[in-house]
């Protein structure tokens, strides 16, 4: 694996995976793919979720797929994009969702989502790593075991966290979670192709942080 920044916190939970034959294998390939093509994001931002939300704080989880695969776009967090790059049309949705359900007014020149990863937002992408311009390009290579891995271990170690799944790829994930110690939101993917088939009008947002404050935890400052 390229050199990464990952909590220490995570270390710890997820060792025995980090140790397994499976996660070296797809240690190397990743390595492999580093240094032969551009890939996204640079290597040390591969496990930012990781290291922006340590296990004990991690209280949301909001499942992407693969990151952005345009240049300047993907830097660990699922949906999110650096300070100064254009919002892709998916986060412009989710901000116009939480303008519309919160009734607060979101900064669309800001896309930088790492103000939730701050508060406990666990902003997974379900495979890491992506080659530039070919979407899915490292699907089925082992980090959907790794990312299934870290699911299961949020739902079995942790308790009172909310799961936004998006769009069917996110909401396969389901059988995953214990849905007797967590609160489980399902919606349409943010996408323009998609939005106005159920993610507009979810209310996630808003539902979220009742369920937090129904559980004297604090709520998200979306």
């Amino acid at each position: 694996m390229p050199q990464v920044k990952i909590n220490e916190e995570w270390k710890q939970v997820l060792q025995t995976y980090f140790d397994s034959h499976e996660f070296t294998e797809l240690a190397q390939f990743v390595k492999s793919e580093y240094q032969n093509k551009r890939v996204y994001p640079n290597p040390e931002n591969i496990f930012k979720a990781f290291d922006l939300t340590p296990f004990s704080e991690v209280k949301v989880v909001i499942l992407g797929q693969d990151p952005y695969h345009g240049p300047n776009q993907a830097h660990g967090l699922c949906f999110s994009v650096p300070t100064g790059v254009p919002l892709p049309p998916s986060l412009v949705n989710i901000y116009k969702e939480i303008e519309n359900s919160l009734g607060i007014k979101k900064d669309f020149s800001n896309g930088n989502l790492e103000a939730w990863a701050k508060q406990g937002v666990f902003l997974l992408n379900t495979i890491l790593t992506v080659v530039a311009n070919q979407p899915g390009s490292h699907q089925n290579r082992g980090w959907e075991r790794f990312t299934d891995y870290v699911i299961q271990t949020i739902s079995r170690e942790k308790k009172h966290v909310v799961f936004m799944l998006w769009g069917n790829f996110a909401r396969s994930k389901k059988e995953l979670i214990d849905q007797t110690k967590h609160l489980i939101l399902e919606a349409a993917h943010p996408s323009p192709y998609s939005a106005n088939k159920g993610f507009f009008g979810c209310n996630h947002f808003l539902l979220c942080n009742q369920y937090l404050k129904s559980h004297q935890l604090s709520e998200i400052r979306w």
